[in-house]
């Protein structure tokens, strides 16, 4: 497995990995119709093409050969503080390094930053024990995670860098 930038070719299946990992794990939170929803949205082709050329981010996958098993995303305004605001392990692929490796190529691309924050879906354990495990703390919460008034719930992790 290695990491490497996400590619127009790359996108199709990018949107296949993040609506599988979504309805694998907000289907019993959100339910089916809710998840569906977001994924057409959010997860379109449409509104992944641009972070390709976003400037001042990050948008990379892990590349297991046969497909592609992982997907980040991440930005900074300032360059010091990094908004992790997608990192997403398929289902079978997950507990194998390949989040780790996406975090760390993260931090990596903004040498100048000095913290690390997320949005994380409060009822999400599996996630919640990953981010805490390198390294995160909860800040605080929002009512609007990804999206100004999604509506959905979430804690706000943050991790030093320094």
């Amino acid at each position: 497995m290695w990491v490497r930038t996400a590619s127009e070719r790359d996108l199709a299946e990018i949107r296949s990995l993040l609506v599988s990992t979504w309805h694998d794990t907000y289907d019993r939170i959100y339910g089916v119709d809710k998840v569906t929803e977001i994924t057409d949205s959010w997860h379109s082709i449409a509104a992944l093409r641009p972070r390709l050329t976003q400037p001042n981010s990050e948008f990379v996958v892990a590349d297991a050969g046969e497909r592609i098993c992982a997907v980040a995303f991440a930005s900074s305004k300032d360059g010091r503080v990094i908004d992790l605001h997608q990192l997403y392990v398929l289902p079978d692929a997950q507990g194998k390094g390949a989040g780790g490796l996406l975090m760390h190529e993260v931090i990596d691309s903004f040498p100048e930053a000095s913290r690390v924050r997320l949005e994380v879906e409060e009822t999400n354990a599996q996630a919640i024990e990953f981010y805490q495990n390198k390294g995160f703390v909860e800040v605080g919460r929002t009512a609007n995670c990804g999206q100004d008034e999604s509506g959905l719930p979430a804690l706000i992790l943050e991790r030093s860098l320094d």
